[in-house]
């Protein structure tokens, strides 16, 4: 029975039970720019559920600051984005959970600032 296992463990696809982390972010991660975005996009390493998957942007007061419009883009399934109005200079806080395709949800968070 041990064996069985063990065998059945070493050929299970294990990517198919991995999480999925951002990869890179627009704006960048932690980035002072000048111009403030009209959207905040992050990447990441694997495909997402629609469903549970959600950006949050929210300035130094804690008011989120979004459309409400996030959503997995419909071309490539491992971005999470949502559009933005025009932000004054200020620091922004962005939060973020995404589902992967196993189930799996993972979250974080990351800040802005715009000059």
């Amino acid at each position: 029975m041990t064996g069985v296992l063990l065998g059945l463990l070493l050929f299970l696809p294990w990517d198919a039970f991995a999480h999925v982390f951002p990869d890179h972010s627009d704006p960048r991660v932690g980035s002072e720019i000048k111009d403030a975005p009209s959207s905040v996009r992050i990447w990441f390493d694997g495909q997402l559920e629609p469903i549970f998957s959600t950006l949050q942007v929210f300035d130094s007061s804690g008011k989120e600051v979004t459309h409400q419009d996030a959503r997995v883009n419909e071309k490539d399934t491992a971005i999470l984005e949502v559009s933005i109005p025009h932000l004054p200079p200020g620091k922004y806080q962005v939060n973020w959970k995404a589902l992967a395709r196993d189930g799996h949800l993972t979250e974080g968070k990351f800040y802005f600032t715009i000059k």
